[in-house]
């Protein structure tokens, strides 16, 4: 019985179009992680459609994102394929990669904020500097997790899938748009300013892939960085905002994704790592 419904699965999952392979992870991993949610959601007294405040959605997150290699591992299972065709190879050159993209990423914004600085827009809150120790390692571990999971799932998952039906630029606009649209499901008011930034912010990391030459090491790093230092900054509150500049330029609710200068940011990143596929690797 059991072995004909793995067979039933494995035929379904080889033999289906990429759309529906992919609609059905996705439906797969929320299904199983609800069950987890409810009783979460129960225990900290939190039900929709109020708020989530921040110390209330990290308990609903982590189970979330520690389910989806789980999930993925049964997809690979029944298809016959492996974590390598996604792009995840644990390698020495997996750990290069991605503290190359952790530099590349904490330097892009330290750039960025550096330029906010000298142009008088922000000025830096030197007394909560002493904070950061004692935050780090809990912020950094958090980083790690959101963004290998998140470089699993859509770019190394999604966008593999989707390049059996279009182009690696097609397949990396289409990932980036849900990965994007689906960051609306936490903080709708916080995330609709973004969501054009956060789409770029797909599409550099899509450039990182290829950058790594299939891997997903870079684009891991590159995206742990981004969450790290932001997050970092935000619960330090270790920038404080003049107003000389608007909210279009800095970022609208100080999200850096929702204003010009964050924009710049990627693309400025974007361009370093396309710069970086063209002269080292073929780009597909």
């Amino acid at each position: 019985m059991l072995i004909n419904i793995v067979n039933t699965l494995r035929a379904f999952i080889q033999d289906a179009s990429v759309l529906v392979v992919v609609i059905t992870f996705f439906i797969t991993w929320i299904g199983c992680w609800l069950p987890i949610a409810t009783v979460i959601a129960m225990t900290i007294n939190w039900r929709p459609p109020q708020s989530l405040q921040p110390e209330q959605k990290l308990p609903l997150l982590v189970p979330l994102y520690l389910l989806a290699p789980l999930v993925l591992w049964g997809f690979i299972w029944l298809s016959h394929k492996s974590f390598a065709d996604y792009g995840l190879v644990v390698n020495a050159s997996l750990l290069g990669s991605l503290a190359l993209g952790f530099g590349l990423g904490v330097i892009s914004l330290a750039i960025m904020f550096t330029g906010q600085l000298w142009l008088g827009w922000c000025y830096l809150e030197k007394s909560n500097i002493k904070l950061i120790p004692s935050m780090l390692p809990s912020i950094l571990l958090i980083a790690l997790l959101v963004g290998g999971i998140e470089e699993l799932v859509f770019r190394g998952f999604l966008l593999t899938e989707l390049q059996r039906d279009y182009s690696v630029w097609v397949a990396g606009a289409i990932s980036s748009v849900i990965f994007a649209l689906l960051h609306l499901v936490w903080e709708q008011k916080e995330t609709k300013p973004q969501i054009p930034g956060l789409w770029l912010m797909g599409m550099m990391l899509v450039v990182a892939r290829i950058a790594d030459g299939g891997g997903l090491g870079m684009a891991w790093g590159l995206h742990a960085a981004l969450v790290w230092a932001i997050a970092t900054v935000d619960t330090a509150q270790l920038i404080t905002y003049t107003g000389k500049a608007g909210e279009w330029w800095t970022g609208k609710n100080k999200k850096p994704l929702a204003g010009a200068a964050g924009i710049i940011c990627v693309l400025g990143t974007g361009l370093i790592l396309w710069l970086w596929s063209a002269y080292s690797l073929p780009i597909p």
